[in-house]
């Protein structure tokens, strides 16, 4: 049924299917979803009302958490920064790129000149009027020489950045890029309060819905609504609770017994249980999250491309979506891009599991019965030590001995995720193509977690990546994407097995939109904002 509809919404979102022929194949999908206790995006909800206070159990958070918007890098900050702060543009339940602080935003011809117009009147929690100047101090302390933020190299494209008024953000890019208003959703790139010429990031105050009370990092956070938030019909709780409980039974154990009204990152496998519990509901949507384990090609062994290739044909793919989604999935392919986006590399042939060909490739390295570590840890994506021992037992098969490190929860994306040399991770994916290859992928950048960084492949990949930047032929952008996902498919570092739903349990009590984001988990973590008690 779930492979159903992510079929359905892929047909849908690549343009396969009209909306009206989406409805109807969908209606009869909500019926059979309805009566199994999982609510699809598109269920009719009950209207807003304001009050109560939302309690969240998020399977991310650590102690090494800071306020810092550059140095984010899990769930458990990216929802407290959408709490609390807003960006020049959102994405929506649907996909769509909006304005958020931006009024609006308009490009020259070639791509390469973006003017974005604030909106006026609009208070930061301290009762700051935000102004132009906060705009470019917020943007600025990511590019700074200096800068250690992870999206210093994404916004490596702007040449300069100006006030022109008041109410005027004029950027001038190197290069022409269509997608740039994209990139200023990023949650890594809030607008916030500008003092002394310096961004004032560690106060926690912004514009958003909700004003920052308590911040423990890798513990909680909490929120009381901003009484003067200028969207209107948005931010209906008195008080917002995040809590971080990294522990998968943990999280199922507090939705089930009403400690939390809402918990993000649901295993899989527990699905059926919670759809039996009569006060609770099950949403999920796919989108753009991928599990991965990415091997650091500047460590050995994973410097050869042939081990590397042999570990590719040693993965189970379609054992990992039955055991590990238990089908809330679809296969992966070695790249980011997946078949809901229009860029998707449709043609390029499925990988399998394929013991003798991966012999072929262990032996034309030279590492036969070579032993390898692979770190693991549930708060990667829920079952991800599972995962690390399904591809033990089919890499032993062709002669490849992993050892599987069980690593601590708490500190796991600091200390172990693109520091060790292979370990299970996962990406909520981007909006564009170009936001998730520049983010990930390209040389320079800081969560370049496979370190990929030499080689005549590396340099096409990142030739591609910038030409299609700026080419607005869309026939051409998709043939130059196609190639940069067939260079990452066979030379990349990424074992990308998998595709996987965003699976929330809320309290029968939650209301929300009829379009939930699939963007990421927690309706593209505006679930405070959004959301509300029936």
């Amino acid at each position: 049924m779930m492979q159903d509809i992510n079929k359905l919404e892929q047909m849908y979102k690549a343009g396969a299917i009209s909306r009206r022929e989406f409805m109807k194949r969908s209606a009869a999908i909500g019926m059979v979803l309805a009566g199994s206790g999982i609510m699809a995006a598109g269920s009719a909800q009950a209207a807003p009302k304001k009050g109560g206070r939302l309690r969240q159990g998020i399977g991310n958070g650590a102690t090494t958490d800071s306020l810092d918007p550059g140095t984010h890098n899990q769930g458990f900050t990216h929802n407290l920064v959408c709490s609390y702060a807003n960006s020049l543009t959102e994405v929506d339940g649907e996909g769509n790129l909006i304005p958020e602080l931006a009024e609006s935003y308009e490009g020259s011809v070639d791509a390469k000149t973006w003017i974005f117009k604030l909106r006026k009147g609009i208070e930061f929690h301290n009762g700051k009027t935000l102004t132009t100047d906060d705009v470019l101090a917020s943007i600025n302390f990511h590019r700074g020489k200096n800068s250690k933020s992870v999206v210093k190299e994404l916004l490596n494209p702007i040449e300069s950045i100006r006030k022109d008024g008041n109410n005027t953000i004029v950027f001038e890019l190197k290069s022409g890029s269509a997608d740039f208003p994209f990139l200023m959703s990023d949650y890594h790139i809030p607008i916030l309060p500008e003092k002394d010429g310096r961004l004032d990031w560690a106060a926690g105050i912004g514009t958003g819905g909700y004003i920052l009370q308590n911040y423990e990092p890798g513990v909680r956070a909490e929120f009381k609504r901003n009484p003067n938030y200028w969207k209107p019909g948005r931010a209906h709780f008195d008080e917002v609770e995040n809590i971080a409980i990294l522990d998968a039974t943990a999280r199922q154990n507090a939705i089930m017994n009403g400690d939390v009204d809402v918990i993000n990152t649901v295993d899989p496998k527990i699905v059926h249980l919670l759809t039996r519990v009569p006060n609770l509901k099950i949403l999920e949507v796919a989108g753009l999250l991928h599990y991965t384990f990415p091997m650091r090609v500047n460590v050995k062994p994973f410097d050869n491309p042939d081990l590397r290739m042999a570990i590719k044909l040693s993965v189970n793919r379609q054992e990992m979506v039955k055991k590990i989604l238990s089908g809330h999935g679809t296969l992966g392919n070695d790249h980011p891009i997946s078949a809901s986006n229009r860029h998707h590399a449709s043609n390029l042939p499925q990988r399998a599991y394929d013991p003798e060909k991966a012999k072929y490739f262990l032996k034309k390295s030279g590492m036969e019965g070579v032993n390898l570590q692979l770190s693991a840890s549930d708060v990667a994506f829920a079952g991800a030590v599972d995962a690390a021992l399904l591809l033990k037992a089919s890499a032993a098969k062709i002669g490849v001995n992993i050892d599987v490190v069980q690593e601590p929860k708490d500190g796991y994306w600091s200390n172990v995720w693109n520091k060790k040399p292979w370990c299970t991770a996962r990406s909520r994916g981007r909006a564009t193509t170009d936001w998730m290859l520049s983010l990930l992928y390209i040389r320079d950048q800081k969560w370049n977690d496979t370190a990929w960084r030499e080689g005549p492949e590396v340099d096409r990949f990142n030739e591609l990546v910038e030409i299609a930047r700026t080419e607005l032929d869309e026939a051409k952008r998709k043939a130059l994407y196609v190639e940069a996902q067939t260079i990452l498919h066979n030379h990349g570092g990424a074992v990308i097995p998998m595709f996987a739903n965003h699976i929330m349990a809320l309290s029968k009590k939650i209301g929300h939109d009829k379009a939930i984001s699939g963007n990421a988990e927690s309706d593209g973590n505006k679930s405070a904002e959004r959301w509300w008690f029936v």
